[in-house]
């Protein structure tokens, strides 16, 4: 028989949750995750609903390690916890995790976390014994001392040890014969390992699926012994500089099982060492390239024998004509292709190859900035199924050219128009991509409100947008684009500088919105600021430098209805001692950036840092560095919170048509 939790009394003297098994209730509570404070909203109707939440929960994710002995005792059923928003946890804290939840633990991350050592790991890996996933990403104090207790969680299946530069081939030799289950393991950055250290995992993995070596100071050394493992589907080789193509002759059979390889940044392997390493790889769908060799017809026949390659992406690599070509008549399965900043793409090559690949799905041409209509033209007509766009900086495209995207490619759910001359026209067309739901078009200098309200009323699953340096976008386009997309999450309009309170208390409507950044827009004012913060509860990142006109009147309301802030920046504000104390009250938040606040004092600062235990991050002006005392940054960094330093000093706004010139002159 089921069991059954009671939850709301009826006047019968029944309880309505008493028809429903606690699974069925379960499956209720699997749909209350867009919110994240619907659950708790929940668990605050009444004891039942309480327990049943507590229940219920299988992943924690606690802003502070202090909490952790109330918090693992409310959660029983707990299987992941994830303390990357806790920055100090020591080997106590270690301690308490293992010692309350023991064998029902699965997966710990603390990709973010500091303060622990070996001892720490240790009891961990004693005490939970069936743990398959952990994080230990950044550990860059973590030593093979470390290495041996992570050794002692056998069943561990999944490892990620990016950034542990002190780790070397002693700790990971430890942990390859202590961890035989690792399915996958990331030593990205790790660099004291080297192909004696991936040897050995590569001999006593035998599970191994994913692997990433990325910038390790590895040599062609160890590249049999990797390519002998008989699961492996995704190798990770970026920034391994001492690969190069002296492998044909250790390199015969190749990885049959090999779906993904990522051979970004390895200057010295050229289409010999590539088709040395892809020999036999028969099952390779994804391949990266990028910032690597010249991409020319000899590299693209490399690639004849992978008949089953989904995507390449070769992101700054020089690329010629015939390279091009070659790849569209050799690669005939391609649905992704990424050419950003690649230099030599003309309309030519890139013309020619989409015609031969009509399924892709995802094209970036961001900063190709020799193509012209004609690419776009052949790109529209070509592929009418591509679900995302980026062309960011394709500078030679006529605006007449953005009318053929939303008369062809009707299915585009992303489309990065930065830094391009479309106009309000080909904003029009645009609109009918019904399924649009990233729409980038900052430094967009020919669009209005008139492009952006056709926006507005046609692309209801709009949810994240980018308007930045548009100076041409005021309240009215901003006020379509919020009556007509309610799920909207992210909108950047800074340097708008005709946006005003009235833009804000429109898109307070969205009350998805999550990230809002406003640098720059002086007429906006903390009455506007306080209606986002009274609608838009599930606010995290907000940027609101130079809007010299927001002032304590909306930090105290931010600092009252915006309980889910984590980050803000309030530099150039007209914020005072008053205002940033008010928002010690939000405890969810980490990071805050104070550069040039004129009302700022070194005993209101002092206070404010006191006052908010859970920040991670500061960026303040080097200034305060000289007049705060010295115990307060100990006791702050004791805590887990780091500080960067600025020197900056005030500048003048520029006009958004001379910032873009005098980038073009850089550029150039």
């Amino acid at each position: 028989m089921k069991k059954q939790k009671s939850a709301v009394p009826s006047p019968e003297g029944n309880t309505l949750f008493d028809l429903l098994s606690e699974e069925i209730v379960f499956l209720i509570l699997d749909f209350l995750d867009q919110d994240p404070l619907d659950k708790k909203s929940f668990s605050l109707v009444c004891r039942s609903f309480h327990s049943i939440e507590s229940r219920h929960r299988k992943v924690l994710r606690p802003l502070r390690s202090e909490h952790l002995p109330t918090i693992l005792k409310r959660y029983p059923n707990v299987t992941a916890l994830d303390l990357s928003l806790c920055p100090r946890v020591t080997d106590a804290s270690l301690g308490i995790i293992a010692g309350a939840r023991g064998g029902a633990l699965r997966s710990v991350d603390l990709s973010k976390s500091r303060f622990f050592t070996g001892s720490g790991l240790m009891s961990l890996a004693a005490g939970c014994r069936n743990l398959v996933e952990l994080d230990l990403s950044n550990a860059t104090e973590m030593r093979d001392s470390a290495a041996v207790a992570i050794a002692e969680a056998k069943n561990l299946e999944k490892l990620w040890l990016a950034r542990c530069k002190s780790v070397t081939d002693m700790g990971v030799g430890c942990i390859a014969v202590g961890c035989r289950k690792l399915r996958l393991l990331s030593l990205k950055w790790c660099l004291g390992v080297g192909d004696l250290g991936v040897g050995l995992v590569a001999v006593k993995c035998k599970e191994i699926r994913s692997l990433d070596l990325s910038y390790l100071p590895i040599s062609n050394k160890c590249l049999p012994s990797i390519m002998e493992l008989q699961f492996l589907e995704e190798l990770v080789l970026e920034g391994c500089f001492g690969i190069d193509d002296e492998c044909p002759v250790v390199l015969k059979d190749g990885c049959k099982s090999l779906k993904a390889l990522d051979m970004s940044s390895c200057q010295n392997v050229t289409h010999v060492g590539l088709s040395s390493i892809t020999n036999g790889a028969g099952c390779l769908q994804h391949l990266t390239l990028a910032y690597g060799s010249s991409v020319t017809f000899a590299l693209a026949a490399s690639l004849k024998r992978l008949s089953v390659l989904e995507s390449i992406k070769l992101d700054g690599c020089l690329v010629t004509t015939s390279g091009l070509k070659a790849i569209g008549n050799c690669c005939l399965s391609l649905t992704e292709l990424s050419l950003s900043k690649c230099f030599g793409v003309t309309d030519d090559g890139l013309s020619f190859l989409v015609t031969k690949h009509k399924q892709l799905k995802k094209l970036d041409i961001t900063c190709c900035r020799k193509i012209t209509d004609v690419s776009i033209a052949n790109i529209t007509s070509s592929c009418p199924a591509l679900t995302s766009l980026k062309m960011e900086s394709c500078t030679l495209v006529p605006k007449e050219a953005f009318v053929l995207i939303g008369r062809r490619c009707h299915a585009l759910e992303e489309l990065d128009l930065t830094d391009n001359e479309v106009d309000d026209e080909g904003l029009k067309y645009i609109a009918r991509c019904l399924k649009l739901s990233i729409l980038k078009l900052g430094i967009c200098l020919n669009i209005s409100d008139e492009g952006l309200s056709h926006i507005g009323k046609s692309c209801s699953k709009l949810v994240e947008l980018d308007l930045y340096r548009s100076a041409g976008i005021t309240g009215l386009g901003i006020l379509e684009v919020a009556r007509g997309c309610p799920s909207l999450q992210t909108i950047n309009v800074s340097y708008c500088n005709d946006i005003t309170d009235t833009s804000l208390m429109s898109l307070s409507k969205c009350e998805r919105l999550n990230n809002l950044e406003i640098r720059g827009c002086p007429l906006i004012t903390s009455l506007g600021l306080a209606t986002i913060a009274v609608r838009c509860r599930q606010l995290s990142k907000l940027d609101i430098k130079k809007c010299c006109n927001i002032d304590d009147a909306g930090m105290i309301p931010l600092a009252h209805f915006s309980q889910n802030l984590r980050q803000i920046n309030l530099s150039y504000t007209s914020v005072t001692d008053v205002g940033l104390l008010s928002l010690a009250s939000i405890s969810c938040l980490q990071s805050i950036t104070i550069l040039h606040l004129k009302g700022l004092t070194p005993s209101g600062l002092a206070a404010a840092l006191l006052a908010c235990g859970g920040l991670t991050k500061v960026k303040l002006q080097a200034s305060f560095k000289l007049v705060l005392p010295r115990p307060l940054f100990k006791h702050l960094e004791a805590r887990g919170c780091l500080f960067h330093w600025r020197n900056k000093v005030l500048q003048a706004e520029l006009d958004p048509k001379c910032w873009k010139l005098q980038l073009e002159d850089v550029m150039q």
